[in-house]
């Protein structure tokens, strides 16, 4: 399966789901429409408070996009034109919550979706081939932070009109828990097969 860039979409399945293997790495909607790289702190602040989809690189290098994928907020993870490929979605709040039950909650699955970390049989993270990197986020003032300690994932499920859930993987504690996040903040997205 490919992306609307053509790039191949790498996947497991994780219990009865099937995950992309890796961050979401697209410029453009479903559609074929552009969505904006946004670099300066100004710049992301105004495209989110006027609710409008941008993305960026992890402190706006190329190598931490090749790494990590690429960090969106909330408007591009929702905007119609759709961020997921074609015969996937953006996972919810609930789907995230599968995943990790599945495997085995809190510490034990934040082990098996790192792709290194802390631990002394380095051999027996990520055995699952989830590969949750430590890529950090862009938070609602435009300042980049967490990276190599923690991943931040949007998932579909919103609060209210400013904030939505999201996972957070700590790889100092260890730990995978979901927070709630003002919509202009930047965050890696994985995909779920439909």
């Amino acid at each position: 399966m490919k992306d609307q860039e053509g790039k191949t979409i790498k996947s497991i399945k994780i219990g009865d789901q099937k995950w992309m293997a890796e961050n979401l790495n697209v410029s453009h909607f479903r559609n074929g429409d552009t969505i904006p790289e946004v670099r300066s702190s100004f710049e992301w602040i105004r495209m989110g408070k006027e609710g409008k989809p941008a993305w960026c690189l992890m402190q706006n290098d190329t190598e931490n996009g090749k790494k990590f994928g690429k960090l969106y907020n909330w408007y591009a993870v929702t905007d119609p034109r759709g961020l997921a490929p074609k015969d996937w979605h953006v996972a919810s709040d609930d789907e995230w919550t599968q995943l990790i039950n599945s495997l085995g909650g809190g510490v034990l699955a934040a082990l098996n979706m790192r792709t290194t970390g802390l631990t002394d049989n380095l051999d027996k993270a990520n055995e699952n081939g989830f590969s949750g990197l430590p890529g950090g986020c862009r938070n609602s003032s435009g300042i980049f932070y967490g990276n190599d300690s923690f991943g931040y994932w949007w998932s579909a499920t919103e609060l209210d009109t400013s904030s939505a859930f999201i996972r957070i993987l700590n790889y100092v504690r260890c730990d995978i828990n979901y927070k709630i996040f003002d919509k202009i903040c930047g965050l890696s997205v994985r995909c779920l097969r439909d």
